[in-house]
């Protein structure tokens, strides 16, 4: 049935803000589908917004032929349009958030028809309660659901199987350190970006409501436990100040060390992320926005006038994406060969990193459309049964991390043991 689609890949949401960087992407990797080709489709609510984004592209790309590329009108309201479109796809790129507002209805019809999905959510609630719900129909009709294949959280969750590939013995944990550098333009958010924040501390009580109907049990701590930092400290790793990183990394990584360990039977790693924010000028603005951030939020006044600031969040320029770039440094701990993890501290040290361009629309746009390219050409390298899974858990035996490297995102061992 799979093979009888006319399309490979679908980018649904192709007129919003991050999709018209994901119908760029998939325009330039277009040789790099089963054979050398890939077909495919753009999808949305409006015929005519989804025709003047492949003319944008055919123009920006200079490419002429985007202009012919199949237009899909869906609307995610519309269960049976979800499914109309679901029908013609393998894989769906679901650009459509927040997605805790509009991301299960696309989950529920790709596993009804057959497509399998990717999204870019950084929304823990959203893909662990997906996950709850959903894995095991995903796995009945082989259908594989994988979230957060933005920059939340592709770099962190490989970034750690990369890191172990290269510890030689029993990596036990990592910690992770953000800075993103902007240029002469500085840098600009956008409205769905923000609205999952807001939304996603407000709900912060029904993450811990989905965790406990998992009923797991916690995953051992091999070796030295992990050492939790303050929420605001000096970090010499990247010389400022740095914060804990609220971003969906660790609730991604965690989860792929568990499939990890329960299937696979690996040592799960212990896993800590933070973010340099700057000097001391930057810290005092951070805890001034935080506290505000942190009061609003738990009133629904406060999260309407938030959101009212969706008229100022209208996303970079391309200048300033131009000018932005990221670097994620691992440092990691363990044991060495031979050495007995419950006998002693850590014995060995590792230093990984991951370098690229803009997070948000540059990065994310490449991972996601890589995954999907990966998805394509090394289903064999997958889990044997669909389901809903994590990047790592899904792609840690394909080339994903190479594919990455050929397109700007690269991953170096910085320090071997």
């Amino acid at each position: 049935m799979v093979d009888k689609r006319p399309y490979h890949i679908i980018v649904f949401g192709a007129t919003g803000f991050t999709g018209q960087f994901v119908v760029e992407e998939v325009a330039r990797t277009c040789n790099e589908g089963p054979g050398g080709t890939l077909q495919w489709a753009v999808a949305g609510r409006n015929r005519d917004r989804l025709e003047k984004i492949l003319v944008q592209a055919a123009d920006a790309l200079r490419k002429p032929e985007l202009k012919c590329v199949e237009v899909i009108v869906v609307d995610v309201a519309e269960p049976e349009s979800l499914a109309i479109m679901c029908k013609q796809g393998i894989i769906v790129l679901n650009c459509v958030g927040p997605y805790r507002f509009y991301g299960e209805p696309v989950v529920k019809a790709c596993i009804e028809n057959g497509a399998h999905c990717i999204d870019i959510c950084g929304e823990p609630q959203f893909l662990e309660g997906i996950q709850l719900k959903y894995h095991s129909k995903a796995q009945e009709n082989d259908v594989y659901i994988i979230g957060s294949c933005g920059f939340d959280s592709v770099p962190a969750d490989m970034g750690i199987l990369y890191t172990q590939v290269h510890f030689k013995g029993t990596l036990t944990a990592v910690e992770s350190f953000l800075t993103i550098n902007t240029g002469p333009e500085g840098g600009c958010g956008h409205d769905a970006t923000w609205q999952s924040a807001i939304f996603g501390f407000a709900d912060s009580a029904s993450l811990k409501r989905i965790r406990r109907k998992f009923g797991h049990k916690p995953l051992p701590a091999v070796g030295a436990r992990i050492k939790k930092r303050g929420a605001l400290f000096f970090s010499k790793e990247i010389e400022q100040y740095a914060i804990p990183f609220m971003g969906s990394d660790p609730s991604v990584v965690r989860r792929t060390q568990r499939y990890m360990h329960e299937e696979h039977k690996h040592s799960p790693v212990q896993y800590m992320a933070y973010v340099g924010i700057g000097g001391l000028f930057s810290v005092l603005k951070t805890l001034f926005a935080g506290v505000v951030f942190w009061f609003m939020v738990k009133f629904s006044l406060g999260r309407g006038l938030l959101t009212e600031l969706k008229y100022v969040c209208t996303g970079p320029t391309r200048k300033q994406m131009d000018g932005t770039s990221f670097c994620l440094r691992f440092m990691g701990e363990g044991y060495t060969t031979g050495q007995d993890p419950s006998q002693g501290k850590p014995n060995a040290t590792i230093s990984t990193e991951i370098t690229g361009p803009e997070p948000g629309y540059i990065t994310t746009p490449i991972t996601m459309v890589q995954a999907a390219i990966t998805l394509l050409n090394e289903h064999h390298c997958l889990p044997n049964k669909g389901g809903v899974y994590t990047p790592g858990s899904a792609f840690a035996r394909t080339t994903l991390i190479d594919r990455l490297n050929k397109h700007g995102i690269q991953f170096s061992l910085k320090n071997g043991q």
